[in-house]
């Protein structure tokens, strides 16, 4: 058996997608006739800088981020306001909730192109696909897997779902997968479901809701999340949990339709009435036949901040000496759990850097450990650069969230 740790292709991909297109289509027009692309962006942490990353500079677009205020390590909220950051007083939930309802909203459709670049757009989970098959290949390559006797299992840090969803999509397209692991922080939605069969939100407050390090983006939320050492997994709901389960009632229950169409139907009901469910009562629960489904290619794991910085301290001390920051310490704490006789490959997620002080907490007494040799240069003196950014109340509702995102649109149009 044999431990892989993946780092994460950088997430450049959906912007890149943007350019290409938005060029195309602006060939040849000027002023009001171009187009126009409005991105909206919410995220818990890394999702958020890396699309300002890939859309910095580019022509014709606008980027608005919207991040939960003080839940983001300081590192990541500095990469991030450099564009429309929109600091929204919640959760990430929250920011995640206002992006759908202003894709749904027809007023500001009406007047803005819209484009996500988190995982509610598809294409980013199709390029979430391709970590997999490198995985696979790169184990054959390496010389110590056999495709003809091996088991491979991917192990995957997991909050909203979107990059361990890509990965079963890659085991349906027919890469030879034994298992997808989903490896929780204590915010364990999926973890209880996958025991249990009941998705069910189960708030946490005071005292049992502390946790983690304000330093590095843990903050206490009125909704329940428990604060981490992994604050980019502190989510309640796992969004693209939804998009699983249309697949999983499309093979359950639409066996017996007459047509491929009545199938999808049969499937957008059953997640409809699920989703309904969850809206109104906090939760549903599902069927055996639904939940060994999901549990043939799922298993999953939760994980503590102690066993994620003895994790990291433990790893540090391989002879490679390899610094994990605290979201992949928990994918390579579940993969170091298996009893399995199958290779591990845990996905690894986000710089450490970026949680200075739960790598500092883990390696405070590893003599030769120092924070600044891994301390990107692109870094040093970010927190100290310029920033703008907005706050964004949620008693202001879209209606201030839209006018707000359209009169900075229209500035930016007048400049150009």
């Amino acid at each position: 058996m044999s431990t892989v740790v993946g780092s994460a292709i950088p997430r450049v991909h959906v912007p890149n997608l943007f350019e290409f297109f938005l060029v195309k289509r602006n060939e040849g027009k000027s002023g009001k006739d171009r187009e126009h692309l409005t991105v909206i962006c919410a995220t818990s942490g890394d999702t958020g800088s890396a699309s300002i990353y890939g859309l910095r500079g580019k022509k014709d677009v606008s980027v608005f981020v919207m991040y939960p205020t003080g839940k983001v390590s300081p590192i990541q909220e500095a990469q991030m306001t450099t564009v429309h950051c929109l600091s929204v007083d919640g959760t990430f939930d929250d920011c995640q909730a206002f992006v759908k309802d202003l894709f749904n909203d027809d007023l500001i459709n009406s007047s803005q192109r819209l484009a996500a670049v988190n995982s509610i757009n598809f294409a980013r989970i199709l390029a979430q696909i391709t970590y997999y098959f490198a995985s696979y290949f790169s184990l054959i390559r390496s010389g110590t897997y056999s495709p003809s006797t091996d088991q491979i299992r991917f192990v995957v840090p997991t909050g909203n779902f979107g990059d361990i969803l890509a990965g079963y999509f890659a085991k349906r397209m027919g890469l030879p997968v034994m298992k997808l692991v989903i490896a929780c922080n204590e915010n364990d939605i999926l973890h209880r479901f996958l025991q249990t069969g009941t998705y069910e939100k189960k708030p946490v407050h005071g005292a049992a809701a502390a946790g983690g390090l304000v330093e590095d983006g843990a903050a206490a939320s009125p909704e329940g999340v428990k604060e981490t050492l992994s604050p980019s997994m502190d989510i309640l709901v796992s969004s693209n949990f939804e998009r699983l389960l249309w697949f999983v009632a499309h093979d359950v229950y639409g066996s017996k339709a007459h047509s491929a169409q009545e199938r999808r139907e049969i499937a957008g009901r059953n997640v409809k009435e699920w989703q309904t469910q969850l809206k109104t009562n906090g939760g549903f629960s599902v069927e055996k036949t639904v939940l060994d489904a999901v549990c043939a290619d799922f298993s999953a794991e939760r994980v503590s901040d102690t066993e994620t910085i003895a994790t990291i301290r433990d790893v540090y001390r391989w002879p490679e000496g390899y610094i994990l920051d605290p979201h992949s310490a928990i994918a390579v704490t579940a993969a170091l759990r298996s009893t399995e006789g199958a290779h591990q490959v845990a996905l690894a997620t986000a710089h450490p850097a970026k949680f200075a002080k739960a790598v500092e907490m883990a390696l405070v007494d590893e003599k030769r450990f120092r924070f600044s040799d891994i301390l990107p240069k692109q870094f040093v003196g970010m927190e100290k650069r310029p920033r703008r950014l907005r706050f964004v109340r949620r008693d202001e509702g879209l209606e201030g969230l839209r006018t707000l995102i359209v009169d900075e649109v229209e500035k930016e149009k007048a400049k150009r």
